[in-house]
């Protein structure tokens, strides 16, 4: 093959277009929301009931659907999120190429941890069934899925405040959206660290849920409309 063949091999037109990325990224973003609020809010915090193996197994074992239902959901998240991570690259190499394939890794870490997490939610619904005797199994594999998922959410969060860092750069997007996705990554990663460091951490559960929630809905929720209208636009 000659010099000429091998650049088009490397360079050829075939590259998806960063308007066609930015839609896959959005259109991911606005499924990733709905889903997420499904599985966490409506079947995680629902049915699993901290502290208390019996009641958890309880709930679990009066709508086994819901549960599998919410399984499912995970699932689905994990794999959007690595179609989410490859359009928001492309979306922002052009910002800054480096940093933008870096933002892509930190995702696709988180993803893997999710992945991971979900593992430990089939190990939920294998012990529940198999008696009374292993609902402190099925709650204790509940908690397990929290704290692979609580460090993947670190990785998460830098994902976020380096494209946050980007926008501001380069207003390739609304400075103010930059701003408020360093301060939602800044508090995926501040959480886990409360959570290491304090044996009380539940003290501050409420108000940590806040100072995570209010920012990552706004800016994940506006990043999403954004890049489903503007994303990857020129101009």
């Amino acid at each position: 093959m000659g010099n000429e063949e091998r650049n088009i091999s490397i360079t050829g037109t075939d590259d998806c277009s960063p308007r066609g990325a930015g839609l896959v990224a959005g259109t991911g973003y606005i499924l990733l929301f709905l889903l997420a609020i499904f599985a966490n809010f409506v079947v995680k915090e629902g049915l699993i009931v901290p502290g208390d193996a019996v009641l958890t197994a309880e709930n679990i074992l009066r709508a086994p659907a819901l549960f599998r239902w919410g399984m499912v959901s995970f699932l689905a998240v994990f794999l959007i999120d690595v179609f989410v991570a490859w359009g928001l690259f492309i979306v922002f190499r052009i910002v800054n190429r480096d940093l933008s394939l870096l933002a892509a890794w930190f995702r696709i870490v988180y993803t893997v941890f999710l992945g991971v997490a979900l593992v430990f939610y089939f190990q939920v619904l294998q012990f529940v069934g198999m008696g009374s005797d292993l609902y402190s199994h099925a709650l204790v594999a509940a908690e397990s899925f929290n704290a692979v998922w609580l460090v993947g959410l670190t990785a998460f969060g830098l994902h976020l405040v380096i494209l946050g860092g980007l926008i501001v750069k380069s207003a390739l997007a609304p400075r103010p959206l930059g701003v408020v996705l360093i301060a939602a990554g800044a508090a995926y990663a501040l959480d886990t660290v409360l959570h290491t460091l304090l044996a009380d951490y539940d003290s501050l559960a409420g108000i940590m849920t806040v100072i995570v929630a209010v920012p990552s809905v706004l800016a994940e929720g506006w990043f999403g409309l954004w890049l489903l209208i503007k994303g990857g636009r020129k101009g």
